[in-house]
């Protein structure tokens, strides 16, 4: 019998010699603005900690508090002896934070579109997906017994004249319209006002976004998508994440009240998974927290981009659609876009290839990510960065 590790090491090994494979990168420090990669200290432009609140004194106190009070883990799931009063609280919070009637906090992202979307897309439903949603609403939708159909991205027409085609059939009892908030890969923002009055002229017609890179930098406060287009009860259900801008670990499914005891029933991740360490829990109640009481950070992150994104493109750099914080510098081929951020290596500043098959072949891009926490003259060294790896290249003269 051929041993496993001679079915899977061809499979590494191409993806080697094409130079697909993940590097591992060591963080020897905390995710600050300046930290410590493989021993040297570089700027931080590849990170989705956009508020710099992974290292903020009050989520850390909570943290500590925590520990302190409960202890290291909860013991049980959730639904059994693992739902802590922190829990509660963090629920209740995120709630208020989104203005919905309730919430569920899942383990992870990745977790809430895995498990929250295959109980919500039975057999008798259409899921209609934009072309770029990330993977874990691809598996999601994957795993559950609804039919498929994909819209091209943003384009609010396909999607139109999909659920035109699909409500003459009368083929289905619901239809859920699932989105990126944001496309992590382009930096581009879904046109959620006009799918909203798209599902209006429908009555089985139900919209998931999942908003994981809008939380903490879109809308009033860092609320969101559905806070930035003034979509409050228009939106079925919001999905997010706490481990980008708001600096920890977690999922998160908001909405209404019946939302939320379907998803604490039916949602096989968030039933059969640990619940989340109260450390987590309470760093999570604390990044909201912080949040609502104060949007500094949130302007500052704008500022910082507005800025960042003018000066990129006055060298010369394509950005693409990109009208977030997520700052694509597009290059086209594979081996110019890893040569590119090799220089920008070299040079102090981490920011990484995204290659074929992330992207279309001749869509490689060095994704940028800016940061609240970045000063001035931090933006001024990553761009006079890319201005030299640009010159050197040949990508910009």
């Amino acid at each position: 019998m051929a041993s496993l590790d001679s079915i899977l090491q061809p499979i590494v090994d191409d993806l080697k010699a094409k130079d697909l494979d993940w590097k591992i990168y060591k963080l020897e420090s905390n995710s600050g603005a300046h930290a410590i990669v493989n021993g040297k200290k570089m700027l931080m432009f590849g990170t989705n900690n956009y508020l710099g609140l992974s290292n903020h004194p009050k989520l850390k106190e909570a943290a500590i508090e925590a520990v302190k009070k409960y202890g290291a883990g909860s013991g049980s799931v959730r639904a059994i002896s693992g739902t802590m009063d922190l829990h509660v609280k963090l629920e209740e919070t995120i709630a208020r934070f989104k203005k919905t009637q309730a919430a569920n906090y899942f383990q992870t992202g990745f977790a809430a579109n895995a498990g929250g979307l295959p109980q919500l897309l039975d057999a008798e439903t259409l899921a209609i997906s934009d072309e770029l949603n990330h993977g874990s609403i691809i598996d999601g939708v994957r795993l559950s017994k609804a039919e498929k159909a994909i819209y091209k991205h943003n384009d609010m027409n396909d999607l139109a004249a999909k659920l035109e085609e699909v409500q003459k059939s009368a083929k289905y009892k619901k239809i859920w319209i699932i989105t990126d908030g944001v496309f992590s890969m382009d930096g581009d923002t879904a046109k959620l006002g006009e799918i909203a009055k798209l599902k209006e002229k429908y009555d089985n017609v139900y919209i998931w976004v999942d908003d994981a890179h809008g939380d903490g930098v879109l809308g009033s406060h860092g609320r969101g998508i559905v806070d930035h287009f003034h979509l409050h009860n228009k939106v079925e259900a919001e999905m997010g994440t706490f481990s980008k801008a708001f600096g920890v670990v977690g999922g998160l499914v908001s909405g209404s009240k019946t939302l939320k005891e379907f998803m604490h029933n039916k949602a096989r991740t968030y039933l059969l998974s640990g619940s989340a360490p109260p450390a987590t829990a309470a760093s999570c109640i604390a990044a909201l927290e912080l949040l609502e009481q104060d949007d500094t950070l949130v302007k500052k992150l704008w500022e910082n981009t507005k800025y960042f994104k003018e000066n990129l493109k006055k060298m010369g750099f394509n950005t693409g659609n990109s009208d977030t914080p997520i700052i694509p510098i597009m290059i086209g081929e594979s081996t110019a876009a890893t040569k590119f951020s090799q220089q920008l290596f070299a040079e102090g500043v981490f920011a990484l290839p995204i290659v074929f098959p992330m992207v279309a072949q001749g869509k490689a891009r060095v994704r940028m990510q800016v940061r609240a926490d970045f000063t001035k003259e931090d933006l001024d060294f990553c761009l006079e960065a890319c201005r030299r790896a640009g010159e050197k290249l040949k990508l910009i003269s």
